[in-house]
């Protein structure tokens, strides 16, 4: 296994992911493809295999209900890059996406065609780095000259290279090798890697014989947060918002129940991810969640006027990306603010 070259171009990453998109689509027939420009009563959602209220959603159908006349297909995507690689091929209107592929999708003279609309929740200890036992290595120092593998342009890379940062290393210190969380798992077991910044539920099979030097909730603790965030693409937004507002307000329900129902929404996050209600409960911790109101406050996403703390957030993900070279050009605040769609936002938690 050769390491990736080191700072990577928004277009490698993006065709890197083709495969991978192409993979995740095959399920849409071409009837599905048209129908994203046509206006036909069709949802094409991305999601991840990661607690959240995506999954709760999707296994209480709260959006099937409350859309009975659409067809509501569910695509699973591994890795931020390739659910923008689908935005960019139109295969997609509403996807889960992390904070800081976001920042790399708003970037650019030929920005991803879409814009956030909600956001799921904070990286907590859900996201984490971590070193093979056997290595010895116990800080994020130690790593120096070590081969790490982490899924490129997602959030954990982002928040990967700001630990570094903290540690005094360059991303050249270090061997990076981009891989998905499954394959992650596979070079951990065969001792191909030395440390990995993953997330859940590869992480916790990672945990079972590697030593944490550091977690997402920490790196954001420290200046740097992460989120899941929720978008939605340009042809949505046109041909039907309230389509966006009915599935909003789902979002909020979803994060009310995990809240008013975590029993229920344990064996919900269960039955997602055949897993037991045990190890469900104990990636679910992990998350922070937001409440529907929390979502729309000034400190997170904001209001139907005024975007929030996140556009800072983002913004600052932007500079940082570029300043580590893995950008060209650091998105500018008002590119940033462009990629928001806040319309309609405070309806959701009514």
């Amino acid at each position: 296994m050769s390491p990736a070259p080191q700072g990577p171009s928004r277009r490698l990453l993006l065709a890197g992911a083709l495969a991978a998109v192409s993979a995740a689509v095959t399920g849409c027939s071409s009837d599905d493809a048209s129908s994203a420009s046509g206006g036909s009563k069709r949802l094409r959602i991305g999601y991840f295999a990661f607690p959240s209220g995506d999954l709760l959603m999707k296994n209480r159908r709260l959006l099937e209900k409350a859309l009975p006349d659409y067809t509501i297909t569910w695509v699973k995507f591994d890795s931020g890059a390739a659910v923008n690689q689908a935005f960019i091929g139109k295969s997609l209107d509403i996807a889960a996406l992390g904070s800081s592929p976001f920042a790399r999708g708003v970037s650019g003279s030929s920005p991803t065609p879409y814009k956030v609309a909600w956001i799921l929740d904070v990286a907590g200890e859900n996201e984490a780095l971590l070193a093979r036992k056997s290595t010895g290595i116990t800080d994020v120092a130690g790593l120096k000259g070590k081969k790490i593998a982490t899924p490129f342009a997602s959030t954990s890379h982002y928040s990967l290279l700001a630990a570094l940062d903290a540690a005094g290393l360059a991303p050249s210190d270090v061997d990076l090798i981009d891989l998905q969380p499954q394959p992650i798992l596979a070079a951990w077991q065969r001792g191909d890697i030395d440390a990995a910044y993953v997330w859940l539920p590869t992480l916790d099979e990672l945990r079972k014989t590697g030593t944490q030097l550091t977690s997402s909730k920490k790196i954001g603790a420290a200046g740097k947060p992460t989120l899941d965030l929720s978008v939605v693409s340009d042809d949505l937004i046109a041909r039907d918002a309230k389509a966006i507002a009915v599935w909003r307000k789902a979002e909020a329900e979803a994060l009310r129940l995990i809240k008013s129902d975590p029993d229920g929404a344990v064996k919900s996050i269960a039955a997602e991810l055949n897993i037991s209600t045990k190890d469900a409960k104990a990636q679910l911790s992990q998350g922070v969640f937001l409440t529907p109101e929390q979502v729309v406050s000034a400190d997170w996403l904001g209001t139907d006027d005024s975007p929030g703390k996140l556009l800072t957030y983002v913004t600052d993900t932007g500079k940082f990306l570029a300043d580590q070279k893995q950008i060209d050009v650091a998105p500018s605040a008002g590119a940033v603010r462009k990629a928001f769609y806040l319309e309609g936002l405070t309806d959701a938690v009514k």
